[in-house]
């Protein structure tokens, strides 16, 4: 039951999210009507389908788009996922029907989700990282029907049933595509660009967990608001009929959610189908970007390259670099202020939860490493071991969220755990007496050594802070004297002397001495996925004789 203390609240959260879309630009008051077009058509196509038809309708002749191959207006991309959906149809796929996109970021995988949506077809967006047991246990437990992917992924799909059809999103010469091999472009070839569907009902996409730990979940985006953008920009001021240069992929949820609300706003958004630190840096640039989407490794990558080279290109034009997707150390945050100016906004979320807090650069120069605090609509708490609610500050909990952004559990039936309907985001974390929020760690990291608790991303944080270190890793493994232990896996900077004992005694000198790592082991670098998550189960099931 709801209670009328919740009641109000959801009433203001309402007024405020209107109001952070109305100072966006993304809501005119003085002209309901496109309101009222704009969630129409949302609500009958989803929100992707239906953020391109609006942007087709108040500037069609406007860039949406930008890869490899040239620019597409928003009304070129309404006319030709048109065409798409029905070249589609006439191979069998419609309503209800389960396509999966395996595709890097270009015009293919776009129009690929636009024809789905105006389809009413449903959409997997699969990861360009799986090795082929993670993408046929997925497209076998989503009763995936077709897959549309590029043809550098010709060998992925040996995994599947190859009565499963396939159709060519995007060709690279290197792969010798036959001249009979049906493609997107095939497809659209000859079709009518009119207007398609509606669909009775809105097909909606899944989006997939990082698989970190094993074959990664399903996550359906079926619920829609244009409410819940504000959560994006209540704290973070993207820009409008802008420039975003997409470093992030938009197979997952940060590249994704950061994609529509960029063509909501009517932003031009430019692509790079590979992640290349240089060609980031240039594509800034080049394009005079006023916001850069990455996960907190691009960053990495692009921080370290050499001085000279970025101060060759002028990326004074930045406002915004929007990382999430994992958490950004204080070195990282300190060392972007120092590259880029005070731009950097970090958000902290999940594919489960959504948004849960946005740290500004404000927040990060008072408290480098924070998460910052939850935008309007949304509610994080720490609860302790008993589910009650932390209210000292610095005491470490586990981190709940309520967001309207929130899933309602995964594709194979599973759910993560719920206390007064707020979703666990699998992490601990604590608030300081400003109402910053941070993240210690995940809550399976905690290893108990020797008695005491120990969150491995306090060392980690700590190693990387190093003017020596580029990366750095702390795992727990299994100890026959201490129950675990700590193991540090280091990529060491050009000045490291890779002195094991020196860093041992860095880690004694600044944590407790139980915080110390009984190992420390250098890298060349450390394993990730696609989306830059870091791949620690590799690292505490590596074989650090033979590395």
């Amino acid at each position: 039951m709801i209670s009328p203390q919740d009641t109000v609240r959801k009433v203001g959260d309402l007024a405020k999210s209107a109001n952070v879309l109305r100072r966006s630009g993304l809501f005119n008051p003085l002209r309901p009507d496109e309101a009222l077009r704009s969630t129409t058509n949302v609500l009958k196509y989803g929100p992707f389908a239906g953020v391109v038809m609006h942007g087709a309708h108040r500037h069609p002749s406007a860039p949406a788009i930008v890869d490899e191959l040239g620019t597409l207006t928003f009304q070129e991309l309404d006319d030709k996922s048109n065409a798409l959906a029905r070249g589609l149809a006439a191979q069998g796929i419609g309503q209800g029907s389960v396509i999966a996109a395996l595709a890097r970021d270009h015009r293919g995988l776009v129009l690929s989700m636009l024809a789905a949506g105006k389809l009413g077809a449903r959409l997997v967006m699969m990861n360009t990282g799986f090795a082929k047991p993670q993408f046929a246990d997925v497209t076998k437990r989503e009763k995936v029907q077709a897959v549309l992917h590029d043809s550098e992924f010709f060998g992925l799909l040996e995994a599947i049933p190859s009565d499963i059809p396939r159709i060519i999103t995007w060709v690279d010469e290197k792969d010798n595509v036959s001249d009979d091999t049906l493609t997107l472009d095939k497809l659209i070839d000859g079709q009518s660009t009119k207007q398609y569907g509606p669909p009775s009902k809105p097909g909606g996409m899944i989006i997939l967990t990082s698989g970190t730990t094993g074959t990664p979940k399903g996550a359906p985006r079926d619920r829609v608001s244009p409410l819940q953008s504000a959560q994006f920009l209540d704290r973070i001021p993207l820009p409008s009929e802008g420039t975003v240069f997409m470093a992030a992929p938009i197979f997952h949820s940060t590249g994704l959610s950061q994609f529509t609300i960029a063509l909501a706003l009517g932003n031009k958004v430019v692509f790079q189908r590979r992640f290349k630190p240089e060609t980031t840096v240039e594509g800034v640039a080049k394009h005079k970007a006023d916001a850069l989407v990455v996960v907190p490794t691009m960053l990495q990558r692009m921080i370290d390259l050499d001085p000279d080279f970025l101060a060759k290109h002028d990326t004074k034009s930045l406002k915004v670099i929007f990382a999430a997707g994992s958490s950004v150390s204080p070195d990282l945050s300190n060392r972007t202020a120092q590259v880029f100016g005070d731009v950097l906004y970090n958000l902290y979320g999940s594919t489960e939860v959504a948004v849960a807090t946005v740290a500004t650069p404000t927040d990060l120069r008072k408290a480098p490493g924070t998460v910052g605090k939850p935008p309007v609509g949304v509610r994080v708490v720490a609860l302790d071991e008993n589910d009650k609610k932390i209210t000292k500050a610095h005491q470490i909990g586990r981190l709940f969220v309520s967001s309207g952004l929130s899933f309602a559990g995964y594709t194979d039936g599973r759910h993560k755990n719920v206390v007064d309907g707020m979703l666990s985001s699998g992490d601990v974390g604590h608030f300081d007496e400003n109402g910053l929020w941070f993240v210690d760690g995940r809550d399976d990291d905690m290893i108990v050594s020797g008695g005491e608790n120990v969150y491995p991303l306090e060392v980690e944080n700590l190693l990387a802070d190093r003017e020596d270190v580029h990366d750095a890793a702390v795992v727990g493994v299994d100890d026959a004297d201490f129950g675990k232990r700590l193991r540090a896996f280091i990529v060491a900077g050009p000045s490291s002397k890779k002195d094991v004992d020196e860093i041992k005694n860095y880690v004694k000198d600044n944590l407790a001495r139980y915080k110390v790592p009984r190992e420390v082991i250098f890298l060349d670098e450390l394993p990730r996925n696609a989306t830059g998550k870091l791949l620690r189960k590799d690292l505490v099931e590596m074989d650090i004789d033979g590395k």
